[in-house]
């Protein structure tokens, strides 16, 4: 039996297949099939390092928990990416009341890790209420600031303001700042894009650096951070340790499996996996995976250059620049160009909560990004920086709106 997909076929498969952003999910899907190779090739040095006394970890154990998850994650970003916008929103919404709370809950419930205490701890998996939290609240920013175009006196950006700083309260005393950086800088994108004068997010910047400098003021694990980075001072093990991987590497690699540097990283299948596909792939190969992540943004950015509704527009790139921006700091981590974070790299990385949360975004992205002749055309009209085009009369006939 041959399964043909025409488009003349209205049945949803066909209609979600011809309204999709195909060569975004293609993208994906490949940036995933890397994340598997290079978790592989990570998987023995983790667990190696792990492994000691009666506690013994197989070579290939995160590998095998990576395909759990690309199991579970993949169905999910094709799942949500076939909801229409407004169901895309409404989950958004439930998902950022819920993961809220959970942030909440992690001082009182969380477990700690390597100083830190970011995670809740579940049945065989640790979930880090943050990491769901970003793609949903970018989301409900959107949503929050696409009211302003409707009526320009409501104090959407002051609420989404107040929820920003909630966010930003409770990851500091984890502490995360370097995702606290992370939200504060998509949400600030999406606020110009709203409208923001930018005076004001240039107080807002400042606000933040004042707000580093307090803490390395007042927190010796942010200035030891800095003090390594911009002095070499204090324990600059695991960037050290990086930079050996890609001197080991080169440009070509070692070879799959061949890699030995690998042995002395810590985190190597999460924080510092760049590093590893660095020395058995070679710095070539890291370069085309900083090409294939700026494809991805670059593909979503100038796909919303023709985008009439508002909501999209910010969700969207709320969104990707999140998917980028966490991209970007990482690779930057194991190259030496910004000083040590616990930040993934999404898609990349092991990790449970980072692949479900990223495959979570990735799927709103899309089902924000589809294209479809049937759907509602935006009435919006020139409000703030943006200029929204009036629908074309076909356009607007379809949405129930006056052709002029």
């Amino acid at each position: 039996m041959k399964l043909s997909i025409g488009r003349a076929d209205k049945s949803p498969l066909a209609r979600w297949f011809w309204t999709i952003d195909r060569p975004l999910l293609a993208m994906l899907l490949v940036l995933i099939g890397v994340g598997i190779i290079a978790v592989a090739a990570a998987s023995p040095a983790a667990a190696l390092r792990l492994s000691g006394g009666a506690v013994q970890i197989e070579p290939l154990h995160f590998l095998q928990r990576q395909l759990i998850w690309v199991a579970a994650g993949v169905p999910l970003m094709l799942g949500v990416s076939m909801l229409t916008r407004d169901a895309a929103r409404r989950v958004a919404l439930g998902g950022f009341a819920l993961f809220f709370l959970l942030l909440m809950l992690v001082p009182i419930i969380g477990v700690e890790t390597n100083g830190a205490q970011r995670w809740i701890q579940l049945p065989g998996f640790q979930l880090q209420p943050i990491e769901f939290l970003k793609p949903f609240f970018a989301v409900s920013t959107a949503w929050l600031f696409a009211m302003r175009f409707e009526d320009r006196s409501l104090p959407v950006i002051q609420a989404g303001g107040f929820l920003l700083a909630l966010i930003v309260g409770l990851l500091v005393t984890q502490p995360d700042f370097g995702q606290a950086a992370l939200v504060i800088a998509v949400f600030l994108v999406q606020a110009v894009l709203a409208g923001l004068p930018l005076i004001i997010v240039g107080a807002a910047i400042a606000a933040a650096l004042a707000g580093l400098f307090l803490a390395y003021q007042f927190e010796p694990h942010i200035r030891n951070r800095l003090d390594g980075y911009l002095h070499g001072e204090g324990d600059t093990y695991q960037v050290d340790r990086a930079l050996d991987c890609f001197r080991s590497g080169g440009l070509y690699g070692a070879g799959p499996g061949e890699g030995t540097a690998k042995f002395r990283l810590p985190e190597a299948q999460t924080d510092y996996i760049f590093s590893v596909i660095g020395e058995e792939f070679g710095v070539i190969v890291c370069f085309a995976l900083a090409l294939l992540y700026l494809a991805i943004v670059l593909r979503v950015l100038l796909q919303l250059l023709d985008e009439e509704d508002p909501f999209t527009l910010i969700a969207a790139t709320g969104l990707v620049v999140q998917f980028g921006g966490q991209a970007l700091i990482n690779m930057s981590v194991n190259v030496a160009l910004a000083p040590a974070k616990g930040m993934t790299l999404p898609f990349v990385s092991h990790g449970g909560s980072s692949f479900l949360a990223t495959a979570m975004a990735m799927g709103l992205l899309l089902a924000l990004t589809r294209r479809n002749r049937y759907l509602k055309a935006s009435p919006y009209l020139q409000s703030g920086p943006l200029q929204f085009r009036q629908a074309r009369p076909g356009q607007r006939i379809a949405a129930g709106l006056p052709a002029e």
